[in-house]
Formats: structure tokens, sequence, C-alpha cells
């Protein structure tokens, strides 16, 4: 009986089950994979684990993750309790759970909030460093958000992005004179008014939408030379650059359907499907209610997705929204939840997860870029890369409490409301915005 090795002991001592449990039916890419040993994390007696994520927005995200889950459980023992809760409200619970030490053992949150709890969490180095040189490495928004700020050492698990680049209706674009997205500002600026003319007008959150507001305005920041910080985390958003991106919402807004200023991040979905906007900044999520809707075919087929306007930078300002898995130091299971997830990132689960959902979350490691999803539809291949993009919250300085802080209360979406809203003036925007930034950056 010594040499019988059940699932339990294998995952317990670090074997290679975790890789080895694939799903019936789901056939996996062939992908290179590099030469890695798991780590020997024995999972406590007694261990369950909570765990908290967002909620889904589209539905294999959840129904995969609860299948995923049930195969840790299956091969482990350890049962998974999972809470999936509003976007909007992740912040608040997590933070929550931090400050009182008490709640889920994993988080998996957004891509700031490791950052805000660092003596809170606990180092998953081992994990991270194991899948990294499995999967050929991680991209540069996973490490840059995956690890503590100046040091090699990872504080979360990154588990996707979820990207946001154009999506629009390809023949309302031609009507309106344009065969593509056009790179250049002011260009897009015309093409947006044209749309408009034509009944047809774009819609970008302009509410507190954790992912697409933050988005569309930093993108717009960026792509006009705009910082929130400089490299050495001075804060440098009162400049010109920054008045130039003002002034260029201001024109932008009246193409915009009315009530952008209210928008959460499932306005934009409801709009689109609904044909009222032409064009918006969205993960995949849109495309994919359509694409699995057969009364939406004809809307679905006439879909597409661009890379946001380079602007004078000349690389579109694209950042991501992404996922980051915690473990809190509360947590009486530390192994099991590093387990966890390990195994919820290992192919046989990862792949399933991915494909299923159309890679809205896109993957942080390298390798699964070769995955058959992405070779399904030309259509996604501007969501392939999203974790590789090189503009993140609090661009260009360093990824610190006060750049989570900055992102968390709104700012900079704030400052674009505020201007397209004709509430302030450009000028007055700034200065607010730097204001409240300094509050956190104390520069």
């Amino acid at each position: 009986m010594a040499n019988i090795i059940t699932r339990r002991t294998a995952l317990a001592t670090g074997g290679g089950i975790i890789a080895s449990t694939a799903m019936p039916g789901f056939k996996a890419s062939a992908i290179t994979l590099g030469n890695a040993e798991m780590p020997k994390l024995p999972i406590e007696n007694g261990a369950t684990l909570r765990v908290l994520r967002p909620t889904k927005f589209v539905d294999p995200d959840e129904v995969i993750f609860r299948e995923n889950i049930k195969k840790f459980t299956d091969a482990t023992g350890v049962p998974v309790r999972v809470d999936f809760v509003g976007w909007e409200d992740l912040r608040p619970q997590t933070a929550v759970s931090a400050n009182t030490g008490a709640g889920p053992d994993i988080v998996i949150g957004w891509p700031d909030d490791p950052h805000l709890y660092t003596d809170k969490l606990v180092e998953v180095s081992d994990i991270a460093e194991y899948l990294g040189k499995k999967y050929g490495g991680w991209y540069f928004l996973a490490e840059k958000y995956g690890k503590k700020n100046g040091t090699n050492n990872w504080i979360a698990v990154p588990m996707g992005g979820s990207g946001g680049p154009m999506v629009y209706r390809k023949s309302w674009v031609r009507e309106a004179g344009f065969e593509k997205i056009p790179n250049d500002l002011g260009q897009y600026l015309a093409l947006c008014k044209s749309l408009k003319k034509n009944g047809h007008p774009v819609g970008f959150a302009l509410g507190n939408a954790v992912g697409d507001a933050n988005g569309f305005t930093q993108w717009l920041l960026w792509a006009h030379g705009g910082t929130i910080v400089d490299a050495d985390g001075k804060v440098s958003i009162n400049r010109r650059e920054t008045i130039d991106a003002l002034n260029y919402v201001k024109e932008l807004y009246p193409t915009m359907i009315e009530g952008t200023l209210s928008w959460q991040d499932p306005s934009n979905n409801k709009a689109f499907i609904a044909e009222q906007i032409s064009m918006t900044t969205n993960g995949v999520s849109i495309y994919f209610a359509l694409k699995n809707n057969p009364a939406s075919a004809a809307i679905a087929a006439d879909v597409d997705h661009a890379r946001v306007p380079s602007g004078p930078i000349g690389k579109p300002g694209e950042s991501a929204l992404i996922l980051n898995g915690m473990i809190f130091k509360h947590s009486k299971y530390p192994n099991a939840a590093k387990q966890f997830l390990t195994f919820m990132m290992e192919q046989d689960q990862y792949e399933k997860w991915l494909t299923g959902c159309l890679g809205y979350w896109a993957q942080p490691l390298k390798a699964y870029a070769e995955l058959d999803v992405w070779k399904s539809d030309p259509k996604l291949l501007a969501y392939r890369d999203t974790c590789a993009n090189q503009f993140w919250n609090g661009y260009q300085g360093p990824i610190t409490a006060a750049s989570g802080a900055v992102n968390a209360e709104y700012v900079i979406v704030n400052m674009f409301a505020s201007v397209a809203s004709g509430q302030s003036s450009a000028a007055d925007a700034a200065a607010e915005a730097e204001r409240r930034a300094k509050r956190y950056y104390k520069t």
C-alpha cells in the first residue's frame, strides 16, 4: 500500500495530477511546454476554501469556472465555496476582508488590489515561477500587476485580462466614409461625427465603471501623451497633454448617445446589442453574446474589432483589466489555496475556460497564445495579446497603493466626465484631478 498514490496524495506532495485531469469531450491544443516541477505544497488537514470573484459577463465564465472547482474538489477532497459578486461590489468587499482579517481565503480581484494590501497577502512566488517556467513566461502586464513594486516577489497570480479595443459595426463605418478605424485622432473624431450624423451615435462609459470607463478615459489621456504621474511617481496630470485630451473629449461627447455619464460596465453591451450605438470600447462579451444568439447572426457578422487609435504616442494606449488571484494571510489553508490557483491555471482547466469564454479573460501566460481558440475566428485576434499591452494604471509611475487608490476613486474618469458634461473647463478639471491625485501620492 505504500506505493499507492491517491489523487489527493499526489496534489498534497506537489505531484503532477494537477495537470493531468483532462475534461471529457474537450481536446486540448498542442502547445509548447517548459520543464517545470510543481512546488511541494502539502494540503492542510481539514482544508476548506472560500473564493470571491467578479460576476460573469459571459455565461461560460461562471459555468466552466464552477466545473473546474468541482474537478479540484474531486481531485483533492477540499470543498470550495465560490461567491460571484458585482464588479462595483468586489473592491469594497475585498477591502472589508483585508481590513478585518476575515472572509475569503482567495479573492480574485482587480489589477491594483494586491498593491493596496501587500502586507496582508501570502507571497505566491513559488507557484507563479512554476507556472511561468511551464507555460512560456508571463506577459508584461501580468508581471507588472502580479509582483510587488520594485521586487521579484509575486503577491498575486494573474488569471487573465479583459482588453478594451474598439467594437464597431463594419457597414455603418463604411457608410460614414471609412473602410476601417483610423489611427489618427483627428480622423477618428471625424468618423464619430459622421456616424452620429447618420443616426448611429457612438457610446463610451463615463460613469464609475470599473472596466469600461477607466479603459476609455485612460486611452484618451495616454493617446495625447498625458500621464497621471511621471516615472518617478510625481503627479503630472495637470499638463498641456491632459488639457488636449480633455478638449478632445469635449468634441467627442456630442457624438455619443445620451446617458453615458451614468453608464456602468454592462451599459455599453446593452446599447450595442440593441443597435443603439455603432461603436464602443469593450471586451469580447458583446461579440460573444451576438455570436451565440441565432437571432443576432446578421449583427454578429457585421461586428469587428480594432485597436484603439494611437495618436501621437505611436502605439495603442490600451491596458487590461487583470484578474489577480490573491491569498490572504488570514487563510488557515494557504497551501490548499496555492494548489487551487495553480490547478485553475493548468492547461486542462484553463484552456476550456478561455475557449468557452472566447478569450474574454485573455491569457497572462505566453504559451496559451498558441491555443486553438485564437485560430478559430479572426475577429478574436484583437484580444489575444491583451496582457502584452504596456500601459498600466498609474502609468508611467510604479504600481503602488497610491496608483490603486487613484484608479479606485475614478479620478481620471471623473475628470473627463466633468469636461464632457460641461460642468468644468479643461483647466479646472485638470487642476482638480491633480489635487485629488496628490492626496494619495503625497507629492
